[in-house]
């Protein structure tokens, strides 16, 4: 979740005027508890049946548990991937927080 309020509170980021969300297997109230208690605006996405997921393609790096690791991706206003990255994975790093100061230029590059 601290990547979530790293996200919100960076102007850097928020420069990058992009709408952005979180996808997670976790319970509607769950993350309910997890954006009170960190007081992220950022809109949180229940995705217990992994449909999402699936549709992205973000399980092929699925953690042990099956659900997905930290994977961010880029969709352009025509509906289509610009830019996909998973830092989660054991094979990617198995990273489960990115600087933000290392995700605004990737990002940045592949802005339209």
């Amino acid at each position: 979740m601290q990547q979530i309020v790293d996200l919100q509170n960076s102007p850097e980021f928020q420069n990058l005027n992009i709408a952005y969300l979180s996808i997670a297997f976790d319970s509607i109230e769950e993350l309910s508890e997890m954006a009170a208690e960190y007081g992220t605006t950022i809109p949180l996405l229940s995705d217990p049946d992994g449909q999402v997921s699936s549709s992205y393609g973000v399980l092929q790096w699925s953690v042990g548990t099956g659900e997905p690791g930290h994977t961010f991706i880029l969709v352009g206003e025509d509906g289509r991937i610009a830019w996909i990255q998973d830092y989660g994975a054991p094979e990617n790093g198995g990273r489960m927080y990115i600087p933000v100061e290392e995700l605004v230029p990737q990002i940045t590059s592949h802005l339209d």
